[in-house]
């Protein structure tokens, strides 16, 4: 039974297509990936994009295309940008993937379930652009 190993890249945003950092990051994961594979590991390597935010959101109708079209075609193009550059991948997951959505509310009910979440109250200025929430002083 051979030793296993694990590795995720980030799930980069689909606000615009794929650019030398995600290159980069991914390029690096697939290297250690293969350098886990040649050392007799069973290797999971997961890589995606995350397709949810306002940001997105907002550039979808900026080009005047559903969200859900807009994800759709810049996927695409880490899909494809990741095949020219070799890329060997076991899982590309997406936030919007029936697969992926059920995943997180088996997680999330766990956590309900075991008591980690509780009502609170969150105030300040929500930041669509920094995808942060700022006090006044920001």
């Amino acid at each position: 039974m051979s030793p296993h190993f694990s590795l995720t890249t980030p799930l980069y945003y689909v606000n615009a297509l794929p650019h030398i950092g995600s290159a980069y990051t991914t390029i690096a994961a697939d290297v250690l990936a293969r350098f886990y594979r040649l050392q007799g590991y069973q290797v999971r390597f997961i890589t995606g994009t995350d397709e949810h935010g306002q940001k997105i959101e907002r550039t979808a109708q900026q080009r005047g295309v559903s969200p859900q079209a807009h994800c759709d075609e810049i996927a695409a193009g880490f899909q494809s940008l990741w095949q020219q550059l070799n890329i060997r991948y076991d899982v590309f997951s997406r936030t919007t993937s029936p697969r992926h959505q059920a995943i997180v509310s088996e997680f999330f009910q766990r956590v309900w379930d075991s008591g980690d979440i509780y009502l609170g109250q969150q105030q300040g200025w929500y930041c669509v652009e920094c995808e942060e929430f700022k006090d006044e002083r920001e």
